[in-house]
Formats: C-alpha cells, sequence, structure tokens
C-alpha cells in the first residue's frame, strides 16, 4: 500500500496544489457534518468534486482527516474516522462520472440526519441538539458551524524514533491517519498552511528514514531541516490560541504588558507599537490560507522587537543574536519576567481621563505601569483587570454622576484586589524563581501561616490548588482560557461577589 500525504512537494512547482489543498480545506470546514452553502446545491458539489479529481483520493482523504480533527479538537480517533469515511464515500459516489446530480445533496441530508441520532458515531458536541431542532438547510449549517474548543495544551507527544518506525512499519496508513488525527487536534489553532506544511513534512521525513539504511543519521538531519516549521506550528498555535480566546484589542493588551514585564525599562511609547503590530500578525494570518503569512509576518514582526529592544536589554539582545528568525521569536516569547524594577508609584487616570475619548488608552496605559513594577503577575490576572476596567468604564461613565460611581468602586477595588494582586505576584514570583520543590516547600510554609486554622489535610489540597495554578498559569505559555477559569476560582474566595473588579 501507498503511503499517503503526498502534497504538497518541496519544490516551488507544488504551490498550486498547496493552493487547492488550502482552498479544499476551508471548504471542508464549511461541509464537515453536513455540507451546504447559500450559494446554491449544485456549486458544492461542483466544487468538490473538482478538488476530489484534481487530488486523488487519499489526498482528499488527508485533507479530510486534518480539517476535522481540527475542528472536533475533542472528538476521540474513532469518531473522527467515521466522520471521514462518509465524507471521502460521499465524494466518491457523487464525483463518479454519470452520478446523479442530486446524489451530493441527499447524502449530505442523510449525513446530517446521522449527525442527530441518539447513537450517532460522529463527534459529540454540546451544540449539536439545538441544530437538530431544525431542518434542511438551516440544520446543515448549523452542524458545519459547530466546532470544539481548542485544547489548553497540545497533548501530542512524539515518540521515539524506534517507536514512530515500528509503529510505521506495522501499518503505514493506520499511523498516518492517528498522527494526522493527534496533531491537527493538537495543534488545532495553527493557521492551516501552517498545520498541512508541519503534518507534511513529518509524515516525509517518517517515510524515508523508517526505510533508510542510516535512520538514527536521517532522523537527525531531517529533524534539522523542519526545527523551524517545528517552532512555527507551536508558536502560531499559541498566538491563534490567544488570540481566538481574547480577540485583536485583547491580545494587543496581553502583548503589551508581557513584553512591559520582560523589560520594564521600555516605556508605553516604545511598546505599544510593538504590542499593535504583533496582534496585526494574529489578524492577518490566523485565519488566512495564505501559504506564508504566518511565517513572514511573524519573522517580520521579531525583526521590528529586535531593533527596538536589542539595545535597551541583554536578554533580548542574546535571543535577538541567532540567525533563524524563528528561533529568535521563540526564544523571546519563552523568556522569563525580570525582576521587579524600583520605579515610583503608578499614578492612576482621573476620573475626567477614563470617561474621555481616550478613556481606554489611558486605562491601558495604567496597566501597563501595574505590569512592569509587578512583572510576576500572571497574564490571566492582567487580562482579567483589561476586562473589568472596561466594564467599570461603561457601567460608570454612562450614568448622571461618573465620578461618584468610580470613587465608590475604586474604593471597594483596592480593598479586595490589592491583597490578592499580592498574593497573585508572590506565588508566581516564587514559581519562576524557585526549583519546584522548594517553591512547594516554601507555598506550604506560607499557607500554614496564612490558613493557622486549616487542618493538614485542608493545607495539603491548599497546597495543590496554588502549585497547580502556578505551573499553569505562571509561564509566559499560559493557556488563556484554562488560567481564566482558574483566577475566576482563586477569586471567588478573595472577593465579595458582586463587589469585585474582577469577577
Amino acid at each position: 500500500m501507498g503511503f499517503p500525504v503526498q502534497l504538497p512537494g518541496r519544490t516551488r512547482g507544488a504551490s498550486s496544489n498547496m493552493r487547492a489543498a488550502l482552498a479544499l480545506l476551508l471548504l471542508l470546514l464549511l461541509l464537515a457534518a453536513a455540507p451546504a452553502l447559500h450559494r446554491g446545491k449544485s456549486y458544492v458539489r461542483e466544487k468538490v468534486c473538482q478538488e476530489y479529481r484534481m487530488l486523488g483520493k487519499e489526498n482528499f482523504r488527508t485533507l479530510t482527516i486534518i480539517a476535522n480533527s481540527r475542528k472536533y479538537s475533542n472528538g476521540t480517533f474513532d469518531e473522527i474516522a467515521h466522520l471521514v469515511r462518509e465524507i471521502v464515500s460521499l465524494a466518491e459516489t457523487c464525483c463518479a462520472d454519470g452520478a446523479d446530480p442530486s446524489c451530493y445533496d441527499a447524502g449530505s441530508t442523510a449525513l446530517s440526519v446521522k449527525s442527530c441520532s441518539a447513537d450517532s458515531p460522529f463527534p459529540a458536541h454540546p451544540g449539536t441538539a439545538e441544530c437538530c431542532r431544525h431542518e434542511g438547510l438551516e440544520r446543515k449549517l448549523c452542524l458545519a458551524a459547530l466546532r470544539h474548543p481548542p485544547p489548553p495544551l497540545p497533548r501530542y507527544l512524539q515518540p521515539s524514533d524506534k517507536e514512530l518506525c515500528q509503529a510505521f512499519r506495522e501499518d503505514p496508513r493506520e499511523f498516518a491517519d492517528r498522527f494526522l488525527y493527534e496533531y491537527a487536534s493538537s495543534y488545532s489553532q495553527a493557521p492551516l498552511p501552517v498545520l498541512l506544511g508541519s503534518t507534511r513534512t513529518f509524515l516525509s521525513m517518517v517515510s524515508t528514514c523508517c526505510i533508510s539504511s542510516a535512520p538514527t543519521a536521517c532522523f537527525l538531519k531531517e529533524k534539522l531541516e523542519r526545527k523551524t516549521l517545528s517552532l512555527l506550528t507551536l508558536t502560531s498555535n499559541r498566538i491563534c490560541s490567544r488570540f481566538s480566546a481574547y480577540g485583536k484589542d485583547k491580545v494587543s493588551f496581553s502583548y503589551l504588558a508581557s513584553l512591559a514585564q520582560k523589560v520594564p525599562s521600555a516605556s508605553f511609547e516604545d511598546l505599544l507599537p510593538l504590542a499593535k503590530d504583533a496582534a496585526e500578525v494574529a489578524s492577518q494570518c490566523c485565519d488566512s490560507l495564505a501559504e506564508d503569512c504566518m511565517q513572514k509576518k511573524l519573522l517580520e514582526h521579531t525583526a521590528k522587537v529586535c531593533a527596538a529592544l536589542s539595545a535597551r536589554d541583554g536578554r533580548f539582545a542574546d535571543c535577538c543574536q541567532g540567525k533563524d528568525l524563528m528561533e529568535n521569536h521563540f526564544c523571546i516569547l519563552a523568556m522569563l519576567p525580570a525582576p521587579a524594577p524600583k520605579l515610583p508609584e503608578a499614578s492612576e487616570p482621573t476620573n475626567k481621563e477614563l470617561c474621555g475619548k481616550e478613556g481606554a488608552l489611558h486605562a491601558t496605559r495604567f496597566l501597563f505601569e501595574l505590569a512592569r513594577r509587578q512583572p510576576s503577575i500572571p497574564d490571566a490576572v492582567l487580562a482579567k483587570l483589561y476586562d473589568s476596567s472596561g466594564k467599570l468604564r461603561a457601567g460608570c461613565c454612562s450614568t448622571k454622576d461618573p465620578s461618584s460611581c468610580l470613587d465608590s468602586k475604586r474604593k471597594r477595588m483596592k480593598a479586595e484586589l490589592l491583597p490578592f494582586l499580592g498574593k497573585a505576584s508572590q506565588l508566581c514570583g516564587q514559581y519562576n524563581n524557585l526549583p519546584f520543590l522548594e517553591f512547594k516547600k516554601r507555598l506550604r510554609e506560607n499557607l500554614k501561616q496564612a490558613e493557622p486554622q486549616a487542618s493538614p489535610a485542608q493545607l495539603e489540597q491548599l497546597l495543590e490548588q496554588r502549585a497547580s495554578f502556578a505551573s499553569t498559569c505562571c509561564l509566559p505559555e499560559a493557556p488563556p482560557l484554562l488560567c481564566a477559569s482558574k483566577v475566576s476560582s482563586e477569586l471567588g474566595e478573595a472577593c465579595d461577589k458582586e463587589s469585585c473588579l474582577l469577577a
């Protein structure tokens, strides 16, 4: 049996195949679990059949695995396999010469019925029941729009070279299918061109090296060749996961705060353009089907960061001295916060400034100043502060007496939030600066002093809860949605229900 995934090749001549593959992937995302578009039944069938004939059954099948593993990232392998078989079978049957023109629409309708059955073999989704209340095209479009939230962290762990080759030799097709499913579901937020290129080169590496007379040397050479692409996949998945969770404005703030914590000597005016540029990269490239959008824009952004900050901070200079800009960018992303600088207390914006035309900018500047003075406050806490500052302005600035409203809110915020921010900063500061066992020892001592009435079992529960928070949310690559939930949980113990800024 031939090894699947032959597209696209490493030569420039493959670019047209890549564009076709990406166009098909986008279509498959719309067609999965019941194909239909408002442009009409014949358009859908003709488009799918055109791509099916051009790519061939195996490449069509490969792309369907990637598209649906990415779309239903919490689905099991068997569930994805069921869906893929149905979609490929539908295309194979209805794109054959002489097939009835109504074949595709009838088949997609049958798929939507199967999706709504109690014993559906397709990936489970909590929104399916709501979609199934509709009929016809409306049901199909509703089902097609469903998508699982991304996994908090990539689950894929690459086996050893020996294990890879053993699985490959046992069943090349099964090996490829499982890899595509595991990798695409783990890195479901990486842009489609990046994901397609990364999976293709990995499978090419395995199929080449596992039949090589010197597999160890072959794997070493191939891994070095695809190192930049591997880093691009990991990095773009993080960037786009944050963009998906935060949106453009909040991503800009998150990046601004991160830079402020890593290089606190830089000013707001120095860093804001870089933050906006990073958000623009995510906005332009996370959903783009352009082959080199993410790589090109990210490398351009990295060059700007290095030009702006290398002379200001030795750690940035170290990260930026490499010839591979992707490695440089990854180094900057992984950089821990700098030690807290000695700066005067930040002045809060006035009520007039907060409710003025540039109120959002004044609020962002203040949060920037907070971040650079307390570099260990985690991103998830700062992101909550950003959300809540917007709610505060929206809630008070439209009232008859904005100043009284803001003064009242600020007073409660200071009483409740300052202790919480101090604890979060201390927790993450210790986690980032101490070996893990020493961190847990220090944390246990702190909890004993803070909770003298707690039983040993309660202390142990608190210890594990705080350690889990730190190991997940104090890192630069912390998953935004999971950590937002953890912050809310921790905050529930520190704030009154509706008076807290972060509630």
